[in-house]
């Protein structure tokens, strides 16, 4: 079975939906049996490519948010991240910017058979050390961090050599419904937007699992049963 998770890099509500697809898939009783796909769906343009911003300034520049507002919405995912094991996780204090690079080297690492890996650091990175993942030297310790060769990433990354491929992937979620980011795909049948809490992807787990691996039962010999015309009565010794 797959679960396909499409996700931005600096989305706050991405780096939670991740850690709650783990804790569903740690009381997922064929969890064994389960492939976890991370998928780029970048939503950052607009910001400049060169530096970053900080959070607070991008909220009220593009949203109108003011400082106040901002300390109430992003403390109550502080919050709720820290109740379920994400600590620290600095969404705040913190920085956003260009992430078609970032995007770029987390296809490149998934080629390296390193997709769940990749996405793990630069999440932890960004949210759990607020260090910034935008730039080519930052994602060169990144690469060093995951065991990539280094200048083969320095150079797929200046040549842009991933850049049709995180496209289509954003391109292939809007296809199936996605308007925003997470965006959670079980086994090519279910699409289920936003950050669901871990019971609730537990439970669409087993469903899947269930609609997918049909029980057979194979006969274990002769037993007293009953069936529609009665019940059969055993034989007296």
């Amino acid at each position: 079975m797959k679960v396909e998770i499409w996700a931005e890099v600096t989305c706050p509500w991405c780096g939670l939906g991740s850690h709650r697809v783990d804790r569903a898939l740690e009381r997922f009783e064929h969890s064994d049996q389960v492939e976890v796909v991370h998928r780029s769906f970048p939503l950052g343009s607009g910001f400049p490519a060169d530096r970053t911003v900080s959070v607070r300034e991008a909220l009220l520049s593009k949203h109108g948010i003011s400082d106040a507002q901002a300390k109430t919405a992003t403390g109550q995912i502080e919050t709720l991240a820290a109740s379920e094991g994400l600590n620290p996780y600095r969404v705040l204090d913190n920085v956003v910017g260009d992430t078609e690079l970032a995007h770029e080297f987390l296809a490149h690492a998934s080629v390296q058979g390193k997709n769940r890996q990749a996405w793990d650091t630069i999440f932890r990175t960004y949210f759990g050390k607020a260090e910034p993942v935008f730039a080519l030297d930052d994602l060169l310790r990144l690469s060093d961090e995951l065991g990539l060769d280094p200048d083969l990433t320095r150079q797929v990354l200046t040549e842009r050599r991933y850049r049709a491929r995180v496209q289509d992937d954003a391109r292939r979620a809007q296809r199936l419904g996605a308007t925003g980011a997470p965006f959670i795909v079980v086994d090519g049948r279910y699409g289920v937007p936003g950050a669901q809490d871990s019971d609730t992807l537990l439970d669409l787990l087993r469903t899947t699992w269930d609609e997918t691996h049909p029980v057979t039962l194979a006969p274990a010999g002769d037993a007293p049963g009953c069936g529609p015309d009665g019940c059969a009565v055993p034989a007296r010794p």
